[in-house]
């Protein structure tokens, strides 16, 4: 063989590499939730969200909750038998509200009983859809957030303060319709939310916690811990499963050509042999 042929196999190889590797990694994956399945006697679904890497030019893409995704889960739902228990894992920074609310409601109206596990974080969107669980797993370390709809990348809650703290006269004309549109989305969010706390907790502490989340208590990437969660009156455990973890790292986020954490992934004792 030449120099040109052996050139060109290494250029093909380089390729395909990507591909390969890729389609050994979906592989691990399905086996994965099967074996899960198969083991809870559940449906699994994932909702994982990380930095995608576009192919060719290599620019970080950061995944929301989206249409699509609420139409994926919402088939997966449909496609479960109705006494079926279904895991859903949740690894996001959270979307759009008609996604996250669409998934949250199909969610409570499933039969069968719903666990939400949260190997990292679950915020904004991720939190309401957790709501909607009959009980959420959370990782020690693992963290939700508060529910606060945005309005152009503005806090609502803030935008409806502007008209407590100004007279109208001195507040220009988009912002006012802005803290118009912010007071509707705050009170549909909280009326959700409430909706959604009200199966497991009495009516005035669904009214109270729906109200903590979605009113701009915190800034929007507040940390809710899972201790923090339970005093809030939410079904919360951090008694999460060693296989769903494992499930998480065939989800790797995309390698960069420099990284700020590096490690030996492997369990290690005091003994350094």
């Amino acid at each position: 063989m030449s120099l040109g042929e052996l050139f060109w196999l290494f250029i093909l190889f380089s390729a395909l590499q990507p591909v390969l590797a890729r389609r050994m990694l979906e592989a691990m994956r399905a086996r994965k939730i099967i074996e899960i399945e198969r083991r809870r006697r559940s449906r699994v679904i994932l909702l994982v969200h990380r930095q995608e890497t576009m192919s060719l030019l290599g620019f970080p893409l950061v995944r929301y909750i989206d249409v699509e995704d609420s139409e994926a889960v919402l088939r997966a739902i449909q496609l479960t038998e109705r006494d079926l228990p279904i895991d859903l894992v949740l690894h996001t920074p959270g979307g759009l509200v008609l996604a996250a609310s669409q998934i949250a409601r199909a969610l409570a109206d499933h039969p069968g009983k719903v666990t939400v596990f949260v190997p990292h974080y679950a915020m904004s969107g991720g939190t309401l859809i957790a709501l909607a669980a009959d009980e959420i797993v959370m990782s020690r370390h693992a963290v939700l957030g508060p529910i606060d709809p945005q309005i152009r990348g503005l806090p609502a809650a803030s935008l409806v303060r502007v008209l407590e703290q100004k007279p109208l006269a001195a507040i220009d004309d988009e912002t006012l319709v802005l803290a118009d549109i912010g007071e509707r989305a705050l009170d549909q969010v909280e009326a959700l939310a409430k909706t959604l706390l009200s199966r497991h907790m009495a009516p005035e502490r669904a009214a109270e916690t729906a109200k903590l989340l979605a009113r701009g208590t915190w800034t929007h990437d507040f940390p809710i811990t899972a201790e923090a969660a339970k005093a809030l009156g939410l079904p919360v455990s951090t008694d999460i499963p060693a296989e769903i973890l494992q499930l998480m790292t065939l989800y790797p986020q995309p390698v960069r050509a420099s990284g700020g954490v590096e490690y030996r992934p492997v369990p290690r004792g005091r003994d350094l042999a």
